[in-house]
Order: C-alpha cells, then sequence, then structure tokens
C-alpha cells in the first residue's frame, strides 16, 4: 500500500505527506503571507527539520525569520517577546512550527498582532472573544512536528499568566490556522519517550471526541480511525 498523501478541509485546509515541508511557501502564498515570520520552541531551533523550513522559506523569497524564545508552556512573557520582534520584522503572518507550545505561541503572536487590548480581555469566558479586531488578526500557516498536540486545527492557544501563575485558554475563530502542513517526515525524529508520549495524547484527543454528548458522525468516524491507528501502530 502507498503511504498516503493527500488534501482535505475539516475545516482548515490540510496538506498531509512525506515531504510536504517543500510545500511550505506555496502554503505561506495561500494564506496570503509574505513575510512571515517561523515561530517555534528552542528545543527545536537549532534542529535539522527547523533549519529544512527555513531554507524551504528563504528560497521562496519569504526570508528566514525565526523567533524561538518559548517556554514549554508558553506565557504573556514569551508572547510580548514574540510581538516584538514580528513587529520590528514588519512581518504579515505566521508560521506555527512544533508541537503545542511553539503552535499555541505561534498562534498567539498572529492574534495578538493587530489587538490593542491585553491578551486577557479575550479569554474564553462567554463572548469575549468579540472584543478581538478580526481584521488585526495576521494568517497563519501550522506545521506540527509530533502526533500529539491537535493545536494546528484549534481555535484557541493556552498561555500561563506569569503574574497569576495559571493557564489561560484565549479563543477566537480567526486563531484557526488557514493551512496545515503535515508532514510525517518530521516526526522520525523525535526520542522515543516523546513519541509515545505524543501519540497516547492523540489517542487521548480521539477518546474525548468519541466521548463527547455532542454527537456528529464525522468526528466519531474520525476518533474511531484515530484509536485504530495509534493502537495498531504506535507499539512498532
Amino acid at each position: 500500500m502507498n503511504a498516503l498523501v493527500g488534501n482535505w478541509s475539516y475545516p482548515t485546509a490540510i496538506r498531509f505527506g512525506a515531504g510536504r515541508i517543500a510545500e511550505l511557501g506555496e502554503a505561506c502564498a495561500a494564506a496570503g503571507i509574505t513575510r512571515p515570520l517561523l515561530v517555534t520552541d528552542r528545543g527545536l531551533a537549532d534542529l535539522p527539520i527547523t533549519a529544512r523550513a527555513l531554507e524551504v522559506m528563504e528560497a521562496a523569497g519569504l526570508g528566514r525569520a525565526m523567533f524561538s524564545d518559548v517556554d514549554p508552556n508558553p506565557s504573556d512573557v514569551n508572547l510580548e517577546a514574540g510581538l516584538a520582534v514580528y513587529r520590528a520584522g514588519g512581518h504579515d503572518g505566521v508560521v506555527a512550527f512544533g508541537g503545542g507550545s511553539g503552535l499555541d505561541l505561534g498562534k498567539m503572536v498572529a492574534f495578538m498582532s493587530g489587538q490593542t487590548r491585553p491578551v486577557w480581555d479575550f479569554e474564553d469566558i462567554g463572548d469575549w472573544w468579540t472584543r478581538a479586531d478580526p481584521d488585526g488578526i495576521a494568517p497563519i500557516v501550522a506545521v506540527p512536528t509530533t502526533a500529539g498536540t491537535g493545536s494546528e486545527v484549534g481555535r484557541a492557544s493556552v498561555i500561563t499568566n506569569s503574574q497569576a501563575h495559571v493557564k489561560k485558554i484565549i479563543f477566537h475563530p480567526k486563531v484557526l490556522p488557514s493551512v496545515v502542513i503535515a508532514d510525517p517526515e518530521l516526526t522520525v525524529g523525535m526520542p522515543p519517550a516523546i513519541t509515545a508520549g505524543t501519540g497516547m495524547d492523540a489517542f487521548a484527543h480521539c477518546l474525548e471526541a468519541y466521548s463527547s454528548p455532542h454527537y456528529h458522525p464525522m468526528s466519531q468516524g474520525i476518533a474511531l480511525e484515530g484509536m485504530r491507528l495509534v493502537w495498531e501502530n504506535l507499539p512498532r
């Protein structure tokens, strides 16, 4: 059987398949990004997969700007630092690259790039998301490098309040990335413990979706197939 390579939307446009990081320039163009800032975490900053992504960006005439001052649990301090780099560089979009930390922080840099209120004013409470200026949200291309987070197809990010030492969920429909590049080759070099942990995270996401009282036939089917794939392949 040939390896799966395909495109689909649910609703994010997803480009799945080995080697598809080569399409990062095309994905940025599809999202309307001409000066992207790649946001990732410190652990990924110096790895070959990140260098490859930057090379693809540069070859497409998009530069190779990167911000990687991201903690494992990204905070408002990381966010302010990322916003400073984004604005100083005149960027017009974000490539959120990595596991949950890089993806969540990258999405928040794009979200807050054109806002005037503090990030905590957009916590996922009631209709607080309507306080945001939708025209001030930059486009996002997400590139996950682990199997588990799911942030690449989510409309929220988790940010730690460094003063209160609590995590907050920040939500807005336009935080949903425009394009996702899901290239399984980016996950190959992960240590076994991280592969196992993120694989179980993926299983947990599927189990949660399957157990949700908000039934939807497509999500049920995806959840069941996802659990089957993890069960049969993760132990290998």
